[in-house]
């Protein structure tokens, strides 16, 4: 028997204009649902996070959610109908550059937060830190062999190594193996073995050293060379960084100089330990890596001079980030970060919302946030660069969504991008960054990356940002080297 006495609770309407409802719980085949004084009787199953639509729709009539065009419909659908991939395809509204810029905006209340502060490392540039860390990195993929040797002898000396935990596993596995015990391989436990004890740490306000391993800075264009110093530079600049300690070959692409121009462009009163070692300059690979380790070494015990203290919340760069989205993330988790961004501005702080490919349809409203028109023409054209290049390589947008995406609601992009954009909340547009340019300006700040996960928090802790809010539904792994990750549920 069909279920009656439905209450609002199941389903939720984002916005008046929409045509469609979002269950937020599993909704059954010729179940009535109220909503609105209006009741829908459901033709299939709905499963939770997905939609069904509140209209007779024609084929090729607009799908609206969040208010804003989310796709087409492929055939006609009755009032009641769930819709997938079978009978909506992608549609996103166009966009323009416009003179209507720097839309009127109220902040929030901020004054609870006013006088907040958090523990962090002042830098001599007047940024602040969340973590100190120091950087050890190679400007090609050829001095990757020697960051894993230093990484090998500093972290387990400094007592920076992580625990064993599966070494130990395997060593236990050994052991029963030479014992000649074969029949225990296969009924050892490893929840009894316990982890082995860290060394104790050497610096006591060193959060770590950090290696970070890339297989670029040769071999492929000068633009991806000169990108990839551009980010490298970044990490460099970043306030969670005390100082760095920098590998080349000598004969790469990405050469020093290009390394220390762009540096200079970020901060052109750099004054942070920058060690650079560049192997066809030294008489023998062991040499330098000796020289190298005694440097560092000496770096690590300046940086172990600072220690935390407090400062204003306006000294906070957040990377407001979704990955393995489900058909909650626009309603609960989005918005929620969208408005932590929106606190931030308001105390003078900087968002960073990035992933252009998951702001198709919604470009418009962000043009029209902001605060002049030079950044809202550079936002168009950086996405119309970045749609073209896509297209250039047989994608595009449209094939954005993943499989997890689409079994979790997400249908179409411009059905993930308006969800998506509930990240950056409602404050002005203040700046455009392309990929990989810094962040200086207070504010919401748009950033040109892909929606891949580890690009785009790669991209944003480049900026600047020195904590990243990630929302997430399905759950992923992704984090940073120098920067906390925050994983936010939206389920």
């Amino acid at each position: 028997m069909p279920g009656y006495g439905t209450t609002q609770s199941q389903v939720l309407q984002l916005d008046p204009r929409d045509n469609v409802l979002v269950a937020l719980t599993d909704l059954r085949k010729g179940e009535r649902i109220s909503f609105h004084a209006k009741d829908y009787v459901l033709s299939s199953d709905v499963p939770a996070k997905h939609k069904f639509v509140t209209q007779d729709l024609a084929a090729g009539a607009e799908v609206i959610m969040y208010g804003v065009l989310v796709g087409k419909t492929l055939e006609a659908l009755r009032r009641g109908d769930l819709l997938s991939t079978r009978n909506i395809r992608h549609a996103a509204a166009a966009f323009h550059e416009s003179e209507k810029v720097g839309r009127a905006w109220t902040p929030p209340d901020v004054s609870a937060w006013r006088n907040k502060t958090f523990a962090g490392f002042h830098r001599a540039d007047g940024q602040v830190g969340s973590r100190n860390y120091w950087l050890v990195l190679p400007l090609v993929f050829c001095e990757n062999r020697n960051l894993a040797v230093l990484k090998q002898a500093f972290e387990e000396e400094l007592g920076f190594a992580a625990p064993q935990v599966y070494r130990r596993q395997v060593a236990e596995l050994v052991r029963l193996y030479r014992e000649g015990k074969p029949g225990e391989l296969k009924s050892l436990s490893f929840s009894e073995m316990q982890p082995g004890k860290p060394s104790p740490r050497v610096f006591r306000n060193v959060d770590g050293i950090k290696f970070l391993l890339h297989e670029g800075g040769c071999g492929g264009t000068r633009e991806d060379s000169n990108n990839l110093c551009g980010l490298l530079a970044g990490y460099i600049h970043h306030p969670n960084v005390a100082g760095a300690t920098v590998l080349s070959l000598g004969c790469q692409h990405a050469q020093v100089q290009i390394l220390q121009e762009q540096i200079k462009r970020r901060d052109p009163h750099f004054n942070k330990p920058l060690l650079i070692f560049e192997q066809q300059k030294s008489a023998s690979e062991a040499s330098m890596i000796s020289q190298a380790i005694r440097e560092t070494f000496l770096g690590l015990v300046e940086a172990d001079k600072a220690e935390r203290k407090p400062a204003s919340l306006s000294q906070l760069t957040l990377g407001l980030k979704c990955g393995g989205s489900d058909g909650f993330s626009g309603l609960s988790a989005n918005p929620a970060i969208g408005h932590t961004a929106d606190l931030l501005a308001a105390l003078g702080g900087r968002g960073i919302l990035s992933e252009f490919p998951e702001l198709c349809g919604v470009e418009q409203e962000l043009i029209d946030r902001c605060v002049r028109k030079e950044v809202g023409d550079r936002f168009a054209q950086l996405m119309r660069d970045y749609a073209a290049r896509a297209k250039a390589v047989l994608s595009g947008f449209e094939m954005n969504p993943s499989p997890g995406n689409i079994r979790d609601g997400l249908l179409t992009d411009a059905m993930k991008s308006a969800g998506a954009a509930k990240k950056g909340g409602t404050s002005p547009a203040t700046a455009v960054l392309d990929y990989p340019e810094y962040s200086s300006e207070p504010g919401l700040n748009l950033q040109c990356t892909p929606g891949n996960d580890v690009e785009c928090v790669t991209a944003q802790v480049g900026a600047g940002a020195n904590v990243v809010l990630f929302t997430t539904g399905l759950g992923t792994p992704t984090g940073n080297p120098i920067v906390p990750v925050l994983k936010i549920s939206t389920n």
